[in-house]
């Protein structure tokens, strides 16, 4: 596995993350009813330590922490916490309290706190906010997310799912005041999904923060032939909602791509991604061992230029970042 830095950070990441909203109880309120309990999720996880993949994503909504916690024993089990870059996030709801949701301080220090807990460590490498926060003033979300990285609870942070003002506006405050800024933006980015090409990630890019894009495969709807259903595409919406007319001749050209050079269309889509002029790091979820050894093979599956440009005429550009339910 290809380990490379986060940005403009000394940090070293693995090419590919590994995304756990797919783990968790899925019997808590709220949680994904396709989510793999604590049993089911261990093949993934022991397999992403034995490939390699040592960067891992979860969030404190994922499964209500639950995901949380699976992600916190396997590090216990299969590896070391020095070995592991983990990252989760922050702003969504938990509770009902005033520290139960958003980017208010109260909420941010709480809520730290109890991910640390069902972490099971005493730092957390990459902590992200998930949206942003229109009820909390930049100022306070900021001056928070320093706190608790000179408190030694975080290295650094990142964000996810925002328009380009929002994003850059938060930096903007950061760097008036001397606080740290966001090393890392986590984005929806695929073949279906190309819209933060016109000004998120440009910015990152002039910024020096790291792309740390989630579901390079389009909810999987990029992985496997138009039509085709999983458990997970027939029950959630929002995999429902890559179901437009508009994607299906860019899935067919996926498909076309992947028969032409042997590979599985899983992996078409991940080496278009990781070919990104962003240079990004996909977080993708492992659900298949089989698709899991897979991905971690793309490099042998390389888009000549022409066939990489191939897609510009087919991807339709969508909605704004942060419309749908992310990772």
């Amino acid at each position: 596995m290809e380990h490379v830095r986060l940005g403009n950070t000394g940090l070293k990441i693995s090419r590919i993350a590994l995304g756990c909203m797919s783990y968790g109880d899925p019997t808590t309120a709220n949680a994904h009813t396709w989510a793999l309990d604590d049993d089911d999720a261990q093949p993934f996880l022991r397999q992403a330590v034995e490939l390699g993949v040592t960067f891992w994503d979860t969030a404190n909504t994922y499964q209500l922490g639950t995901s949380e916690e699976i992600v916190g024993r396997a590090i216990r089990r299969y590896s070391r916490r020095e070995e592991i870059v983990l990252a989760t996030k922050v702003f969504g709801r938990m509770h009902d309290g005033p520290g139960g949701q958003g980017l208010s301080r109260k909420a941010i220090l709480e809520q730290v706190d109890a991910s640390l807990t069902r972490l099971g460590t005493d730092y957390i490498d990459l902590y992200q906010i998930h949206r942003f926060d229109p009820e909390a003033p930049v100022e306070e979300t900021m001056e928070a997310l320093d706190d608790i990285v000179k408190a030694g609870k975080v290295r650094y942070i990142g964000a996810s799912s925002m328009y380009a003002w929002q994003f850059a506006k938060l930096q903007h405050t950061a760097a008036m005041h001397g606080w740290i800024q966001f090393v890392a933006m986590q984005n929806q980015y695929n073949l279906l999904r190309r819209q933060d090409e016109r000004e998120l990630l440009p910015m990152c890019a002039d910024m020096g923060v790291g792309a740390v894009p989630y579901s390079p495969q389009g909810k999987g709807r990029l992985a496997r032939p138009w039509g085709e259903q999983s458990h997970r595409s027939s029950v959630d919406k929002i995999v429902k909602s890559f179901d437009s007319p508009l994607d299906e001749p860019v899935v067919n050209a996926v498909q076309r791509v992947a028969e032409t050079r042997g590979a599985s269309m899983a992996q078409v889509a991940l080496a278009w991604v990781l070919k990104a002029p962003s240079s990004p790091r996909p977080s993708s979820e492992r659900r298949s061992p089989i698709t899991c050894r897979k991905r971690s093979q793309r490099w042998t599956c390389t888009l000549p230029r022409t066939r990489s440009g191939h897609w510009k005429s087919r991807t339709p550009p969508t909605g704004p970042p942060g419309t749908e339910l992310a990772p």
